[in-house]
């Protein structure tokens, strides 16, 4: 077992940041929805405001941090091992068997977990902050009589909004839970705060990410 940096500050920042952010928000948005009472409805909706602005700064710096480090390529999906990655976490785990992928700084996610990111990425979080920001300005566009608008309820936007956040809280509560499946139960948590990870000496951890990414394409 070797000690790799896994996971850069700005990575780690991003990921706490956003996870802190969507918690936040789900709690003054169900006070925004009267399903709980906290701060009180106009502070609640104070704060879910400043949220969702912070939340959409983070959005834009992840985005061009992805593109400039190419850590986007973590989410190209592939279905190689997949069906024995769903077996794992269903029986074999249980069972202390072998995990059939091996984690390294440059193929940070097994299939599922970059099949299921990739959905929240490029599936969920969309839906939110669209859903948010019509939510937000609805009354707006509205006086402007702005087309994508007109045919758009309040009622309709908030239910897609309010579906959003139950499926976030679900992922989020999910996501807790796979941290626990790595070799100890804080072992991934630890990484994530570290940035470091106990790894076996694999050759993808002693190679360039050029030699990497030529190896994948090859595949």
């Amino acid at each position: 077992m070797k000690k790799i940096k896994i996971y850069k500050l700005f990575e780690r920042f991003w990921h706490w940041s956003q996870s802190g952010l969507i918690l936040f928000l789900a709690l003054t948005g169900f006070e925004v929805h009267n399903s709980i009472h906290i701060f009180g409805f106009e502070k609640a909706v104070q704060f879910h405001r400043v949220a969702s602005y912070l939340f959409l700064i983070l959005i834009v710096f992840a985005i061009f941090w992805h593109f400039t480090t190419e850590e986007w390529r973590q989410y190209v999906p592939t279905f190689k091992n997949l069906k024995a990655q769903v077996r794992y976490y269903l029986i074999g785990m249980f069972k202390s068997e072998a995990h059939p992928t091996h984690k390294s700084r440059w193929k940070k996610l097994n299939p599922l977990q970059i099949l299921t990111y990739l959905g929240f990425k490029v599936l969920i979080v969309p839906v939110m902050v669209v859903s948010g920001l019509l939510y937000m300005f609805h009354k707006t566009l509205n006086i402007n009589n702005v087309v994508i608008i007109q045919d758009i309820s309040l009622e309709s936007v908030a239910l897609w909004h309010t579906l959003g956040a139950f499926v976030l809280v679900t992922f989020i509560i999910i996501h807790v839970y796979m941290t626990t499946t790595g070799e100890t139960p804080t072992a991934n948590i630890k990484a994530m705060v570290t940035g470091y990870e106990e790894l076996p000496d694999a050759p993808y951890n002693n190679i360039s990410k050029t030699e990497i990414l030529k190896e994948e394409s090859i595949k």
